[in-house]
């Protein structure tokens, strides 16, 4: 039997060490430095919820853009910096108040440098930098820096309130002439004989409106009551997020994320603006203790506040008895479209993923520079059939990143949530003490985490790497039969992780989309 156990035990040493051999020689190589980009518009003013650009005499519009989110005012700034004709239609072009959208990873950034809006995430937001996260467990702490030293000095995270951050989007598209902002909501698509034509909405006086345009974008955000037209959405809602506001306080690591790995589940800590800390307590599942009757301060003071390190602990206590709590249904959907002519799904009404890794706008600003891209060599949209085959090499070309940063986000949340399960409390361990490591096992997984290098197989690699070092540790100082059916059931574990989330995002085009045909899509001709 001892012999037995020992040969398995050299049998995982060689396969731990073939796979950090893979992982060294795939990620070494270097990325281009990126000199920022300077927008060069300067925005006008606003007030009173309305938007009220000059407009040239009215000419017809090219796309119709629903939702003035982040995704669709950098939609409407983008295209019309291409010489289209957009109107964008939303719901409520007040500052929004929110939780989340708070964050933006280097990879992200970089985007918002190549479509001219890096100056609406500077100090005229109070947006703060971010380079990189501090991970704690049970007393213990480890910094993870981003990998950014090839680029320049100005690219990093960016942390700030996602309202304000939204309305200097909107500002600055609106200082073009060939964007209408309007207020109103969006009530259906219209379609003739299968073709999105436009859309049917009310506007600001609740008058019944249509708009016409050959490219209809629908990137109306999470609570989308159009995407069913367009996708098959699954909805799953594997947590909430409880959001609290800590003011003058310093973070242990400055201008960094914190994330403790908490009982239940995560608690977050980042930096939005030069005096203030967002707190976003996880809490699994679909119901969250009730704030109004004072059950949800009764579970933070109990339950989270001794799990706070010693740094935050006096400002967490003060931001629950200031009483400004905030709940909201964290929310994952796979994309699943199903192309139509006239008409294309962005941002989360298309893609939503847990938002522990602020993987949101670092997703659908990549989105929009492809999207932009594919369309820029045509002239004329108006053929709907075509355009809606060409438009499908879309779906293709954007999971490199998308897929990197959705698989990440669902599995390292479910890692990182504690468990009863033995082989999950190993993983979880075993993630901390992987990126505790250094060097490639640290860089490699903030590197995809932030966006800077957007390759599944890479993805793929580090996280077996976790379950092997893991079943490392479980072998050492010797094997014993309870330790390795712990390491066969660990194994087991981070397969049913990520193997379903890989499904979801589809093997074939996550990890060989050079074999699907609309890969190669050329632009109709006219």
């Amino acid at each position: 039997m001892v012999s037995y156990e020992y040969v398995l035990g050299g049998l995982l040493a060689s396969l731990l060490g073939s796979v950090f051999f893979m992982i060294i020689s795939t990620t070494l190589g270097g990325n281009k430095k990126v000199k920022a980009l300077s927008g060069g518009v300067k925005s006008n003013g606003f007030g009173n919820g309305e938007f009220q650009p000059e407009m040239e005499e009215e000419k017809s519009t090219d796309v119709v853009i629903v939702g003035a989110g982040v995704a669709g005012a950098a939609l409407a700034y983008t295209l019309a910096k291409e010489g289209r004709h957009v109107h964008v239609i939303e719901r409520d072009l007040s500052e929004m108040d929110r939780i989340v959208g708070e964050l933006l990873q280097p990879g992200g950034y970089l985007k918002l440098i190549e479509l001219g809006l890096e100056d609406c995430a500077n100090e005229s937001i109070d947006a703060q930098k971010v380079f990189g996260y501090a991970l704690y467990k049970d007393g213990k702490d480890t910094k993870l820096s981003y990998p950014l030293k090839k680029y320049s000095s100005d690219v990093a995270g960016r942390s700030f309130h996602n309202g304000r951050f939204i309305q200097r989007m909107r500002e600055k598209a609106t200082t073009l002439s060939n964007v209408k902002l309007e207020q109103g909501s969006v009530t259906t698509l219209i379609e003739e004989k299968g073709i999105v034509k436009g859309v049917i909405y009310k506007n600001k006086a609740g008058e019944e409106m249509r708009t016409y345009a050959p490219l209809t974008v629908v990137c109306d955000g999470c609570f989308s009551n159009l995407r069913k037209s367009l996708s098959a959405p699954k909805v799953e809602s594997p947590s909430c997020f409880v959001g609290l506001i800590l003011e003058n306080c310093e973070l242990p690591h400055a201008n960094h994320g914190h994330v403790i790995l908490g009982d239940p589940s995560l608690i977050l800590f980042y930096p939005f603006s030069s005096t203030e800390v967002r707190c976003l307590v996880d809490v699994p599942g679909t119901k969250v203790p009730s704030v109004a009757s004072g059950e949800m301060v009764k579970y933070l003071k109990s339950k989270v506040a001794a799990q706070i390190p010693p740094q935050l602990y006096n400002a967490f206590m003060a931001a629950i008895d200031k009483g400004n709590i905030r709940t909201m249904q964290n929310k994952s959907m796979a994309a699943n479209p199903l192309p139509t002519p006239g008409a294309i799904l962005l941002g989360d009404s298309f893609n939503m993923r847990h938002p522990l890794t602020g993987g949101g706008m670092t997703v659908a600003l990549p989105d929009i520079v492809l999207l932009r891209n594919l369309l820029r060599p045509l002239h004329d949209l108006n053929e709907a059939p075509a355009l809606c085959n060409y438009l499908e090499s879309f779906y293709t070309l954007r999971k490199p990143v998308s897929s990197t940063i959705n698989t990440l986000a669902g599995a390292l949340y479910k890692v990182f949530c504690a468990s009863p399960d033995q082989a999950r409390q190993e993983m979880r361990e075993a993630c901390f003490g992987y990126l505790s490591l250094g060097v490639i096992c640290s860089y490699g997984p903030v590197s995809l985490l932030s966006g800077l290098n957007p390759r599944p197989l890479h993805l793929f690699l580090h996280f077996f790497a976790v379950a092997i070092y893991g079943v490392g540790r479980l072998m050492l100082p010797f094997p014993s039969p309870q330790r390795t059916w712990l390491g066969v059931r660990l194994i087991l574990s981070a397969s049913d992780i990520i193997f379903p989330i890989i499904k979801g995002e589809g093997v074939r085009q996550m990890f060989f989309p050079a074999t699907v045909p609309a890969y190669y899509r050329s632009p109709p001709i006219h």
